[in-house]
């Protein structure tokens, strides 16, 4: 499995992101065509070798024509929808376009028709975001990785006015994503290009993950800072055989005092915070008392959240952590149509291994919306499926 991981050291925009992918091996050309596949007269994109502290990085330039006629969301949609592009990155697109206007349409209190996007409805918000992910399907990406982004305080300048930062399009997009502050300046590190791009591709947030590296890219930004305004964007492949490799913590605790009761409540919680999985083993600890191990397993970027609840719902008094890497089958969501209404089923594949779970949820709620059992409708998703 192919592999990229951004290292955003000094933050990350649209640029950015394509000088590091051209510089790691995409082609210039494949990602130029994005101007011709979008159909966007006057667009020029060059690329330009410069120093950024001690760094030599590639500068990416998406140079428009000079005055653009501020946009809505269905406009840029309809320009993608007639895009010579693959549907895959159709999608995408028009994916990412949606969350920038879903964000200022709420900043702003408008309908999202209505919106004007300003600098994320022009021509070069387009280039960037089909340039990177046709750069990604050049280097034949798989699974993309992210680092914390970087953020600062400060103030910029929109055309709806001084705006602080982050700016308020781009703390909307990071919802849920690791991020560090930076003291050193008042910038915009992340730009709202760059925040919709990593975190709508990212498959895992956190350190390098495990890979054989065959190739590194860096991008420049257009800022002097006192640290490299660059990202950098490493290439691998995984040892896994076509298996999935992430790197995810363990948290555990051993509880002998708390109402067997509570534990539903907890493993509740857990998993509405972002666990992956939570697990509950009978034990007995010191002076043969009984107790229960609980062992819950999440992405790096939600351990300290988890932590606290745990520490808060329960009767422990600490909790262990650990990082480990778990390997698993590629799997993806597929739907089905069964006489009891649409299910999801999750879907694993892996060389000549092929299995398929019917959503429990779904089941559970056509089970008790058409009064049968659950087991039938269960049955029917995997028929349906198959």
């Amino acid at each position: 499995m192919r592999i990229a991981y951004f290292d955003c050291v000094g933050g990350a925009s649209g640029d950015m992101l394509l000088g590091a992918l051209i510089e790691a091996g995409a082609s210039l050309d494949v990602v130029r065509s994005a101007i011709a596949r979008l159909r966007l007269p006057d667009c020029e994109l060059h690329t330009e070798r410069v120093m950024k502290g001690a760094l030599s990085a590639l500068q990416a330039t998406v140079k428009t024509p000079r005055k653009e006629v501020p946009r809505h969301y269905t406009d840029l949609a309809a320009i993608v929808a007639s895009a010579d592009l693959p549907d895959r990155i159709k999608s995408k697109t028009s994916a990412m376009l949606r969350r920038v206007a879903e964000v200022e349409a709420d900043i702003h209190g408008e309908a999202i028709e209505s919106v004007h996007l300003h600098e994320l409805g022009g021509d070069d918000t387009l280039i960037d975001i089909v340039g990177v992910l046709l750069a990604l399907a050049d280097l034949k990406v798989e699974r993309v990785c992210v680092s914390s982004l970087p953020l600062a305080c400060g103030w910029t300048q929109s055309q709806h006015g001084a705006l602080p930062l982050p700016a308020p399009a781009t703390l909307a997009l990071l919802k849920d994503v690791p991020v560090r502050y930076v003291e050193q300046v008042e910038a915009e590190l992340v730009t709202p290009t760059g925040a919709v791009l990593l975190t709508s591709l990212a498959d895992q947030y956190g350190g390098f993950p495990p890979m054989t590296l065959r190739a590194t890219g860096v991008g420049a930004g257009r800022r002097d800072l006192p640290f490299p305004n660059v990202v950098r964007v490493l290439i691998g492949e995984s040892e896994s055989d076509g298996l999935s490799i992430e790197t995810l913590t363990l948290l555990e605790t051993n509880v002998d005092d708390l109402n067997p009761q509570v534990y539903e409540y907890v493993l509740g919680r857990l998993l509405e915070a972002g666990a992956l999985d939570v697990t509950l083993t009978p034990m007995h600890m010191k002076k043969n008392r009984p107790a229960t191990a609980l062992g819950v397993l999440a992405p790096s970027d939600r351990a300290a959240v988890l932590t606290g609840i745990i520490l808060a719902e329960t009767t422990t008094l600490g909790v262990r952590r650990q990082t480990i890497e778990r390997v698993s089958m590629p799997r993806s969501i597929e739907m089905v149509d069964t006489p009891y209404g649409s299910i999801r089923v999750k879907v694993a594949r892996w060389g000549d291994v092929e299995r398929a779970v019917p959503e429990y949820e779904d089941c559970r709620r056509a089970a008790e919306q058409r009064h049968v059992p659950l087991i039938a409708v269960m049955d029917a998703a995997r028929s349906a499926w198959k």
